[in-house]
């Protein structure tokens, strides 16, 4: 996701989770009536990768020298985008590393930012939702090409939408969190939990967009219906499969999808403008339940870490499902979208941006490098995710032939 609540995270943030609510994006994951929601692209069923990086040489030794640029650029950035917070992980075998936290954690005491704190990371939560689904398929309990309709009844198309479709963004269903509606019960009420069914039932009184398949458009819909096909097909409550199943397989012990608004310490508080007046509000505490499969989940910078490789490379699936997951078609331009991930100018991975926290959470295997970013507010800088100002200003320096960079979007959540 991002989300902005309202955002389509593939804005990118709106890949984020989107919130905005719900990147992606959540990518993204969303944000409210202050997000904006991305104009449906159209793109062929398959398309090359964006390029690559060509080998190791491509990621900058991270010398005294270089780590003085970043600092520069990080402050820079949190000065002109106004970011309370930020830390940053960069490191590539036989490079270095770059681990910092600048900032602070709250605005009240002006505690410091920690690189040990949890975040809320939005629609990164896609990249563990649709890991979950590619493991039944690895079990043979679901085939990607399957129509919703088998295991979802009341899904419009969804005799013709398949899980691949749900999965690349290119289903046609409305995204939920893009609906007055929608934003007018979560701004009132920002503590109240939702279920599934009533996040879906705003998606569904709207006409579908497109034909199946026809074009890419970021949709947290899909996610909550891949959420929801994980729990028919294992039993289990999908907070629990993916903290079982996910979470513990890949060795993450801070990361945590929540049952409420749980929040465990230490972690820092979030602050956005998505509210109903507009004025900038702490939004920690606020239940994610809105964003569930799309953006609920909860991290800190070791685990996203450890995360970017693991998604990128596939250690939990087969080599040949990991293939899928893979196989990217073109979203906005330089950006391919796969199964749940993007391939952002060689960086694989997703972000998230839900009111008041943000994530870009990637990996680029030619130079086994990680880059992962984790900020507490999802406030726009004259239309830009701070997310995404922060991502490009770091890649510029430490992979200038691979700048991560998100066209803006035109529309909401």
């Amino acid at each position: 996701m991002v989300t902005r609540v309202r955002r389509a995270a593939i804005g990118l943030a709106a890949l984020g989770m989107a919130v905005v609510p719900l990147g992606a994006t959540a990518g993204s994951a969303w944000s409210a009536s202050a997000a904006t929601a991305f104009t449906p692209v159209t793109a062929p069923v398959t398309a090359p990768l964006p390029a690559p990086a060509r080998d190791d040489g491509d990621f900058a030794q991270l010398t005294p020298a270089v780590q003085r640029q970043l600092d520069e650029a990080v402050r820079k950035v949190m000065a002109e985008a106004h970011v309370p917070g930020v830390m940053v992980h960069l490191s590539a075998p036989g490079k270095g590393s770059y681990v910092k936290a600048f900032g602070i954690a709250d605005k009240a005491t002006r505690a410091p930012m920690r690189t040990d704190m949890n975040m809320r990371i939005g629609s990164v939560t896609k990249t563990f939702t649709v890991t979950a689904l590619l493991q039944l398929v690895d079990q043979g309990k679901v085939g990607l090409d399957d129509p919703i309709g088998k295991y979802i009844s009341g899904v419009p198309n969804g005799d013709r939408i398949t899980l691949r479709q749900l999965a690349e963004m290119r289903s046609g269903l409305f995204n939920y969190s893009e609906d007055p509606g929608f934003d007018k019960a979560f701004f009132t009420d920002p503590d109240r939990p939702f279920t599934p069914q009533e996040l879906l039932a705003y998606s569904f009184k709207h006409p579908v967009m497109f034909e199946p398949g026809a074009k890419f458009y970021y949709s947290n819909t899909n996610l909550i219906l891949l959420g929801l096909v994980v729990e028919k097909q294992t039993g289990q409550h999908l907070d629990d499969y993916i903290n079982n199943k996910v979470v513990a397989p890949a060795k993450l012990p801070n990361t945590l999808f929540p049952v409420g608004a749980e929040f465990p310490k230490p972690h820092a508080h979030g602050y956005t403008n998505q509210t109903l007046t507009g004025k900038v509000e702490d939004s920690t505490d606020w239940n994610p339940s809105w964003g569930w499969a799309a953006g609920a989940m909860i991290s800190n910078l070791d685990d996203m870490t450890s995360w970017a490789k693991t998604l990128a490379t596939g250690s939990l699936l087969t080599p040949a499902t990991q293939a899928q997951r893979l196989k990217v078609i073109g979203a906005l331009p330089g950006t391919g979208y796969g199964l749940g991930i993007f391939n952002l100018q060689g960086w694989i991975g997703h972000n998230g941006s839900l009111p008041g926290y943000e994530a870009v959470v990637t990996y680029m295997p030619p130079a086994r490098a990680t880059m992962v970013i984790l900020l507490n507010t999802d406030i726009t800088a004259e239309g830009e995710e701070p997310s995404t100002l922060f991502a490009e200003a770091i890649t510029k320096i430490v992979t200038p032939d691979h700048v991560y960079s998100l066209p803006a979007q035109s529309t909401t959540k």
